[in-house]
This record gives structure tokens, sequence and C-alpha cells, in this order.
């Protein structure tokens, strides 16, 4: 009987700090934010996740009565924002927003110094960016299956721009090749813009682009859009059927990314940040502006965009081996 009780005391003696630490967790989360969040953004300001970061960022403080303030740290192939965000305190006053080199750059640069799992807390999948192969008006194709037999003939003209090495136009081209099988020389340019000029011209073929650097040059004739690598039509362009609807099967080269904070973040505070932002993702002018920005919004759980994740580190590091991309 003695035994007995003192079992139950000891029991009762460990049950304490235990529930002081869900109080704890608890009154962290009613509590938070006190002060400023910082939103680390890996990349120029401009560009697709810098623009969802704002347009987020702005309604959080409006709904949760502190600033987010968007931080632009650049560099590295977005490698220097991230290593930020992974070496953040866990305490839910710094968080980021990453695109799809995150789940790229893991093969691509040996010392990342952070791991694209390990160091992170998923908060929220917040968005997909569908990219276009856009071709030159000088090739005599409108549809993929013509865009794969003229490369076939021609190997040696089959040219296609990328913005570099490891970008996202760089891994959408290696996918095509290997779903394909069509030949082709890649040519490297610095950033998107720099390869418009060569595509126009016909000095290369094929660039499979952004809808937000491709779109107006669609519109003016400049360029022609024939397919868009996401699974399903884009809401800015649903005129142009994708890669899979034409044959391309098992094609999905879209870029898509989302929230997250460092891991060991209370998982209170990311609970409570899934759902304010899910929220502000369901607003109709949030949704308006990030659209015609050629932005598909998403959404969804943490454990929703932590297996997404893992399904595209799988997807691209397959992508990185057979393409015998090396690391650096």
């Amino acid at each position: 009987m003695r035994i007995t009780r003192t079992i139950q005391t000891i029991q009762a003696a460990l049950a304490i700090p235990a529930a002081l630490l869900i109080a704890a967790g608890a009154a962290s989360a009613q509590t938070w934010p006190a002060r400023p969040v910082t939103i680390i953004v890996p990349a120029p300001a401009g560009g697709g996740i810098d623009l969802i970061a704002r347009v987020v960022g702005e309604k959080l403080s409006v709904k949760l009565g502190q600033p987010f303030v968007v931080e632009n740290r650049p560099g590295a192939s977005n490698n220097l924002g991230t290593a930020v965000l992974a070496n953040a305190k866990p305490d839910g006053y710094t968080i980021g927003i990453v695109g799809g080199s995150h789940n790229i750059n893991k093969y691509l640069f040996k010392n990342l110094g952070w791991d694209p799992q390990k160091s992170f807390q998923p908060i929220v999948y917040t968005h997909e960016i569908p990219l276009v192969f856009a071709v030159t008006p000088k090739l005599p194709v409108k549809t993929v299956p013509e865009l794969v037999s003229w490369m076939k003939a021609n190997p040696a003209e089959a040219k296609v721009a990328t913005s570099g090495r490891g970008s996202a136009q760089e891994m959408a081209a290696e996918m095509f090749r290997m779903v394909s099988g069509a030949p082709m020389v890649l040519v490297p340019y610095k950033g998107s813009s720099a390869a418009h000029p060569d595509l126009i011209a016909g000095r290369t073929v094929l660039f499979i682009d952004t809808i937000s650097a491709i779109k107006q040059q669609a519109a003016s004739g400049n360029v022609r859009a024939v397919a868009v690598s996401s699974r399903n039509r884009s809401r800015a362009l649903p005129e142009v059927p994708t890669a899979q609807e034409q044959g391309l099967k098992g094609y999905d080269a879209a870029t898509n990314g989302g929230f997250l904070a460092p891991a060991g973040t209370p998982k209170e505070v990311v609970a409570r940040l899934n759902t304010e932002i899910n929220a502000v993702l369901k607003q109709p002018e949030v949704r308006a502006k990030l659209e015609a920005a050629g932005i598909e919004i998403q959404g969804g759980t943490p454990q929703e965009y932590a297996e997404l994740i893992a399904s595209d580190l799988a997807k691209w590091g397959k992508v990185v081996k057979e393409a015998r991309i090396e690391a650096e």
C-alpha cells in the first residue's frame, strides 16, 4: 500500500513540471506577439517570395497588432538568408519565407550550414509559381509535341536559355530533357531578363520562365507560350495547357514554397501563425494581388507543408543526379 502511494506521489510530482510546461506554452501563444516579428526573405526585393512576404506581413501586422518587418537577405543562391533563418532564436520572433531553391540547394552545395528539413519548422505552404514554356516566334511550333519533334530534328540548334546554374529554370529544363528525351544545349544567363533578347531574336529557341516575366512578352507577340510547367493550368494564363496535358506524363516543374520558422519554435506559436496566415491567404484582395503576379495561392497545415518539402527533395534530387549537376 505504501509502495502504491509512493508511486502515486512520484507520478504527481512529475506531472507538475509537465503541466507547467503546457501552461507556459499556452501562455506564450496567448501573449505572442509582444513585439515586432522579422520575416527573413533570402532573395532581393521585387521577386515572388518578397511580394508574398510583404502582402502577408502587412495583413498580419493589422491582425496581430505588432509590425511584421520584411528583411531581405539575398546572396549565395538564397543560401545566405536561409542560413540566417536557420540560426535565428526559435522564439517566434523570426520567421522566413522560401522558394523553390530551398528544396534544390541541398544537392548543389556541399556546405550549406543548414538542412532543409532538420533546421526548420514548416508553418504553411503558401504558393506555387508555374513556369511557362516560351519559344521564340521564329520557331514553327505551337505545342509541346511539335517542340520536342523540332528539337530532335535539330539537336545542334536546340539552345535552351536558363537563369544560371541551379536555377528553377535550369531544373525545369533538365526535367524536360529527362521526360521528353529531347536533346538540348543549355545556355546560362545572369538572370531572367538577360535571357529574353536572345530568345526573342531566335538565338535561343526555348526559355522555361516565370509567368510574371513572360506574360507581357507573350501578349506582345515577342515570344509564344506553348505550355505551363505545373500539374494544373495557371489562373494567370488559363488558355495555355500544361505540359502534362500535352503528353509529358509526370512533368511538374512549378516552383513553390512557404513560411518556415527555426527548428524548436514553440508549437503553439507555429499553430497560431498557421491559422493567421491561412486566413490572410483567403482574403479576396490578397488573392487578387498575388494571382495577378502569376502566383497560385495554396495553404494547409504545417504537416502538409513538411510532406511537400520531403516530396520535392526526392524529386529534385533525382533530377540533379540524372542530369549530373555537380555540387559546389
